[in-house]
């Protein structure tokens, strides 16, 4: 009888120790709802579980720009409240498996490759030798809201030289290479384009006149060769200073460095003043660049579909 009570006490045991290491997780498996690693500009579905790697500017206006771009491809959904100053923390819907990555923008085309994805203003892929009409997976349209535009400080919007090349910029000269060199790349969409010049000026006080710009290297900087030549016609000389970011350029021409600059659009200029308490004003809206969603490591967009 001992004998089989000790039998049983010992069989109490290993039963017991089965019960606890069954109720243990071994392969350490966290839901990822509850993680409190989880990133904020990852979704949580997806076809495989694997995620989807799209890069996107990280100011804050071509971020929203980008994700509107995702947003019309059915990608995500945003707070319709967000509108142009959306950015990842007012995406409301994931229908994807997307990772989003922020890096200025000017580096995306550089490191699109270690993406799957990535949104790409028209100027830096035209610069790394992309063709946004053959080399992008998806384009915007041609919102006027994303006009590129010609810049002053305030106060300075009816000086003798801001009326010079805002009739330069407006000129059929320009309008003819904006079509003729990018292809719809670039797309000019001031009207009624002039003969370059305005009949207001006395273009003769203006000899000698040098007049100076920041602007983008591709198409800003380009664009300006032709309304540097329009104006040297009038002995005016057009000093074209070129950079690769969106801070510098509106704060030499704030501190009056420099007398205007090329290379942005209303909603940056916008948030640019209000962040940094500048007094930037446009005075002229040239051309739009469609923003492109182009291939990294994808070459097509089968793993979006």
């Amino acid at each position: 009888m001992k004998r089989i009570v000790s039998i049983l006490a010992v069989l109490a045991v290993l039963l017991a120790s089965l019960v606890v290491f069954a109720s243990c997780d071994t392969t350490g498996t966290v839901d990822e709802n509850n993680s409190p690693s989880a990133d904020t500009s990852t979704s949580e579905g997806g076809d495989n579980g694997e995620k989807i790697t799209i890069g996107i500017p990280n100011d804050t206006t071509n971020e929203a720009r980008a994700l509107l771009l995702l947003e019309t491809l059915g990608y995500i959904e945003l707070d319709p409240a967000a509108g142009i100053t959306a950015t990842i923390r007012d995406i409301t819907k994931y229908n994807k498996n997307i990772e989003f990555v922020e890096l200025e923008a000017a580096q995306l085309p550089l490191k699109r490759t270690e993406f799957d994805y990535a949104v790409i203003n028209t100027n830096y892929a035209v610069e790394a030798g992309l063709n946004p009409k053959t080399d992008s997976l998806a384009i915007e349209g041609s919102a006027s809201a994303y006009g590129n535009i010609l810049v002053v400080k305030e106060g300075n919007e009816e000086t003798a030289k801001t009326k010079a090349l805002i009739a330069a910029l407006s000129s059929q000269q320009v309008a003819d290479f904006i079509s003729d060199e990018y292809k719809g790349n670039v797309v000019g969409i001031v009207e009624n384009p002039g003969d370059g010049y305005d009949a207001s000026l006395n273009y003769d006080e203006l000899k000698g006149t040098t007049i100076t710009v920041a602007a983008s290297p591709v198409p800003h900087a380009e664009i300006l060769e032709i309304a540097k030549t329009i104006l040297a016609a009038k002995e005016i000389t057009l000093d074209i200073r070129e950079f690769n970011d969106y801070i510098v350029p509106n704060n030499v021409v704030e501190s009056g460095e420099i007398d205007a600059n090329y290379f942005q659009h209303v909603p940056y200029l916008n948030d640019f003043n209000l962040e940094k308490g500048t007094h930037l004003v446009s005075v002229l809206a040239v051309h739009v660049e469609p923003m492109g969603l182009y291939g990294g490591k994808q070459t097509n967009l089968d793993a979006l579909n």
